[in-house]
């Protein structure tokens, strides 16, 4: 294959990129395997780690920058909110109570895709809106399964603790009722990735006096299944 595009710092940026997919590499090790002069490498790193597609590692060797990871995740969430539609839908069909999908986004939740009730008094969460990790049955399945330092950092000051967090690892959904919002009862399951990894959560919520006070009675396993149904498309859409 021609990697020669007819654009220079393109092509030279790129080599540089491809000679840090195996991992870390020194500058030496860069213009050992790229060829490329030691000033213009050099030149060219210095430029990618500004806009953070290359970074350092503790050694202060290169490694691909923290940009990739974002824009990674900005395709997978594409892929996921097209998985997730119809099957929030059939959640909400089945339910009757408005279903979303949330995601992990620095220090607290976003709703990436919804389906709501379509009449009658509901919890309708537009897509786009940020809310809080410190209450609310979504953000206990999203912290139940992060990493230590994460879950440490998000549960001072919630309405939770980690003992409750154990519990939604057990169960493997988790329920809230007036805990985000008075008068306002929810359900959530974790959407499962690669790697044993939850990269989102699936819940349903609506007023307490349809869902009562305990909601996952009666709603638990539509949650769990549309969870498990949705990490199961994901999973045959990779391969």
């Amino acid at each position: 294959m021609d990697n020669h595009s007819g654009v220079g710092v393109i092509d030279k940026t790129a080599m540089l990129l491809g000679a840090l997919e195996g991992g870390p590499a020194t500058l030496a090790q860069i213009v050992d395997s790229t060829h490329l002069a030691r000033p213009t490498a050099h030149r060219l790193l210095i430029a990618l780690e500004h806009h953070h597609l290359v970074d350092r590692d503790p050694t202060g060797a290169f490694i691909l920058g923290r940009r990739f990871r974002q824009l990674a995740a900005s395709v997978g969430e594409d892929r996921l909110v097209a998985a997730a539609q119809p099957v929030l839908v059939a959640l909400r069909d089945r339910t009757g109570e408005s279903a979303q999908l949330y995601r992990l986004h620095g220090e607290h939740r976003i709703c990436i895709a919804a389906a709501d009730r379509p009449v009658g008094l509901r919890d309708s969460i537009p897509v786009g809106t940020t809310m809080t990790m410190s209450a609310g049955s979504a953000a206990k399945v999203l912290l139940a399964w992060a990493e230590p330092e994460i879950v440490h950092r998000l549960l001072e000051g919630a309405r939770f603790t980690a003992t409750d967090l154990a519990r939604v690892r057990e169960l493997g959904y988790a329920e809230s009722s007036a805990e985000r919002e008075a008068g306002v009862s929810s359900v959530s399951a974790p959407v499962w990735g690669t790697g044993g990894s939850v990269i989102a959560a699936v819940s349903i919520s609506g007023p307490d006096e349809r869902l009562t006070s305990h909601p996952a009675e009666r709603h638990a396993s539509a949650v769990v299944d549309a969870a498990r149904h949705l990490s199961d498309l994901l999973q045959r859409t990779r391969s």
